[in-house]
């Protein structure tokens, strides 16, 4: 199996920097946040039943998160017309980000060995970070899990 450590991120850890194509055709840039409060979440694959359930948290508490100052943004290694029918089947309304060579996941340290059903296997690592206004990382959770998720954050976060 080929080499898949990384070193994962910490808080203080300058947050790294990407571009990524939307679900909408359009591009999101983290630097297009910069003053504002970043919610980096990765998950594994749009429109499967965990990443749904964790998707619909995020978009059912999207308003009490954006009122506490936090921008929403998902990545996945999907293709913009799958995150476009994902966005468009749940209402989805917070941008969804396509990494289909998965730099920005390797960056993140969110693409490696994990074990699924009991065996070691390479792939996404469910994770979020909290960016603060600055860049930095403030929060970096790795292996979340889908169910629960945005719950854990909030109160993570000071807003349960």
């Amino acid at each position: 199996m080929a080499d898949t450590t990384v070193t994962r991120l910490e808080h203080g850890d300058p947050a790294p920097e990407f571009s990524l194509p939307t679900a909408d055709g359009g591009t999101v840039s983290l630097a297009d946040h910069r003053g504002k409060r970043v919610i980096l979440y990765f998950y594994p694959a749009a429109m499967t039943p965990g990443c749904t359930k964790q998707a619909c948290d995020f978009r059912d508490n999207l308003g009490r998160l954006t009122a506490e100052g936090y921008v929403v943004l998902g990545v996945s290694k999907d293709k913009p017309a799958k995150l476009a029918k994902f966005a468009e089947h749940d209402g989805l309304t917070f941008p969804l980000l396509s990494d289909e060579d998965l730099a920005v996941h390797r960056a993140y340290a969110v693409y490696g060995e994990k074990t699924m059903y009991g065996k070691t296997v390479v792939g996404v690592i469910r994770s979020t970070f909290v960016i603060d206004a600055d860049g930095k990382v403030d929060l970096a959770l790795y292996n979340v899990k889908a169910t629960g998720h945005v719950a854990s954050l909030k109160k993570k976060l000071g807003l349960s």
